[in-house]
């Protein structure tokens, strides 16, 4: 396997994988819009050779498919899934010894290794030489988008007990010194969060070390949700196929030996403004006070190549990180939560605003009336584990009442759970608590609601598919538009205000007998002929631009014990408020200039 990134884009060149751009690409902006373009056409990956007022060339689109993110792995994959397995279900050790042992004595050979040097250290630059990516008009500067973040912990330093993650990384902007600063984005409780939180409590300078480029097994590690104490080190090496090599030094982490590229330093004690950055939900993450360091050091190997990717509205390129990693620990999920048969972030709405499970009703069978109870213990418990606890909306059902269903076909499993859904019992809310950092829906930043929905037991209805001819909407709705059967958008005045009473009036118009009811769910939208063009626009609207407490209520709507519910349709305001991050918008000039290389009959003109 590679041991290195030019080995990896030779061998990608070598099967079709990787097309070469000689035309001057500029960093700010053009780069970033002709890699969307080729995502969304399922292109190749991309070597930008002549990289404007810089001296390296970079890579986009490497993990730009699921088969050619196999294909980068293909020597590596069937052991690493093996020793996953064996995690799984022990017992596979028994029934077949030879292919499980041998993947166990691989992976222990695939620790990492100290070395004394590594081609990383062969040259000097400044922070200024450095590809300057930025990727929306309103970044707060270039930005690092593929980040290698590595850390020790300052109470055991060492291979072993490291951390490596992928934190965003702005290069320059107006709160940084230039040549000196870059910001770090990260929560504290990451696992660089909980190094830095050590090295405050012992009163030690907090170093860090970002490595961009190198094996991209190590980008694969950095994004993978191992559980704490694993080192990324490690589940690199056996994806890799080899050691990670890590030049050893008197004082700080390691370096990775392989890397392109090296920016180290110390992380300051002052926070500065982060930001804004067009994130992967679709919207700016605005400027907000984060980690500063103060950069020492910027190395680079010979011939480096500086890797990108660029996130914004899904499906993007990091939903191929997603898609190999639910491969990989799909199996897993069973373990960690005892009766969840699958789970599923639904990229499409950002991933964190929206999750799907399957979990199993089994402790009550002598029922005659079968409704949710185990599967919200088990609903609770997803909300309890890991990036998991993230999901905004989780909706849930019971896998015995269509043991075929597909958690995958999200059209699907949206009609087995509405046809099933009793909106009067089975909301249940999470309110006042922490939702994505990322996610601007809420009351203020890492704060908003969640929503559990679960559905269990035999259907309730059969989902409409035609409007019913005497809908009536209140004055100032109009254009509804089904998106799925049982999902109704209907397009609604403008927010003027967060809570502008458009909601209440909307349901108050009414009662739990009109025909708009047979529609379990309505979402007031601003283009309902958007919302309702393709799925990914639905998921997109409703799950990103609405927090649950504030932005759900219902057709006859009640409150009892403090459960709410409604005995008519359940109502989503995904309109788009004041509070709420601006949309992604590519610069107009920039997207001419793209358009003018699809017409030179180049190596991307089909692409673009």
């Amino acid at each position: 396997m590679y041991r290195n990134l030019q080995q990896c884009v030779a061998d990608l060149e070598q099967h079709g994988h990787l097309v070469r751009i000689s035309d001057e690409i500029d960093a700010h902006l053009q780069a970033a819009e002709i890699q969307r373009r080729v995502f969304q056409a399922g292109g190749p990956a991309v070597l930008f050779e002549r990289v404007k007022d810089c001296q390296f060339p970079m890579v986009s689109n490497l993990f730009g498919t699921i088969e050619r993110t196999r294909f980068i792995f293909r020597k590596t994959l069937a052991s690493v899934q093996k020793l996953i397995d064996l995690k799984v279900d022990p017992g596979n050790l028994r029934k077949a010894p030879l292919p499980y042992l041998w993947a166990g004595t691989k992976a222990i050979r695939m620790l990492p290794k100290r070395t004394r040097t590594g081609p990383v250290l062969a040259n000097s630059i400044r922070l200024s030489q450095l590809p300057q990516l930025q990727s929306w008009p309103d970044d707060g500067g270039p930005y690092v988008t593929l980040p290698l973040v590595y850390t020790e912990d300052p109470r055991s330093p060492g291979l072993m007990k490291s951390n490596l993650g992928m934190y965003r990384i702005q290069l320059a902007g107006d709160s940084y010194q230039r040549d000196e600063q870059i910001g770090l984005h990260y929560q504290i409780h990451r696992g660089i969060g909980v190094h830095h939180a050590a090295a405050l409590q012992r009163g030690e300078p907090f170093r860090v070390n970002v490595f961009v480029g190198g094996s991209p097994a190590m980008s694969v590690g950095a994004v993978m949700p191992l559980p704490e104490g694993l080192s990324e080190l490690t589940f690199a090496g056996a994806l890799a196929g080899h050691r990670i090599p890590m030049i050893g030094r008197d004082s700080g982490p390691s370096i990775y030996g392989e890397a392109d590229f090296c920016i180290s330093g110390i992380v300051e004690p002052e926070t500065l403004p982060e930001g804004p950055f067009g994130d992967h939900l679709g919207y700016y993450s605005l400027a907000h006070p984060f980690p500063v360091m103060k950069v020492e050091h910027v190395y680079h190997r010979p011939n480096a190549i500086w890797p990108f990717t660029v996130v914004g509205r899904p499906p993007q390129e990091d939903t191929m990180f997603g898609e190999l990693i639910h491969e990989l620990t799909g199996p897993v999920i069973p373990t960690v939560v005892y009766g969840v048969k699958a789970v599923n972030a639904v990229d499409a709405a950002g991933v964190h605003p929206l999750m799907l499970a399957i979990g199993s009703e089994r402790y009550v069978p002598f029922q005659k009336t079968k409704r949710p109870q185990e599967i919200l213990t088990q609903a609770n418990a997803i909300l309890g584990q890991g990036q998991m606890s993230l999901a905004k909306y989780l909706i849930i059902t019971d896998g015995n009442d269509a043991p075929n269903l597909d958690i995958n076909d999200i059209g699907q499993f949206l009609q087995h759970v509405l046809r099933r859904f009793d909106p009067a019992r089975d909301c249940h809310f999470h309110t006042c608590t922490t939702i994505d950092t990322l996610d601007y829906s809420g009351s203020a930043l890492n704060e908003g609601s969640k929503l559990v929905m679960a559905a269990a037991g035999p259907e309730r209805r059969t989902l409409p598919t035609e409007l019913p001819s005497d809908i009536r909407l209140p004055d100032g709705f109009d254009d509804p538009q089904i998106c799925l059967p049982g999902i109704l958008a209907v397009q609604a005045p403008a927010a003027a205000a967060d809570d502008d009473g458009v909601l209440a009036r909307f349901c108050r118009a009414f009662d739990a007998q009109h025909s708009i009811n047979q529609f379990p769910l309505v979402v007031l939208v601003d283009e309902s002929q958007f919302t309702a063009r393709t799925l990914n626009n639905f998921l997109w609207v409703t799950f990103t631009r609405s927090n649950p407490a504030a932005d759900i209520d219902g057709i006859a709507s009640f409150t009892e014990q403090k459960h709410w519910g409604c005995r008519g349709s359940l109502v989503i305001d995904a309109r788009r408020k004041p509070r709420h991050a601006p949309l992604l918008v590519e610069d107009p000039a920039t997207s001419r200039s793209v358009d003018a290389l699809a017409t030179k009959g180049g190596p991307l003109s089909k692409w673009l």
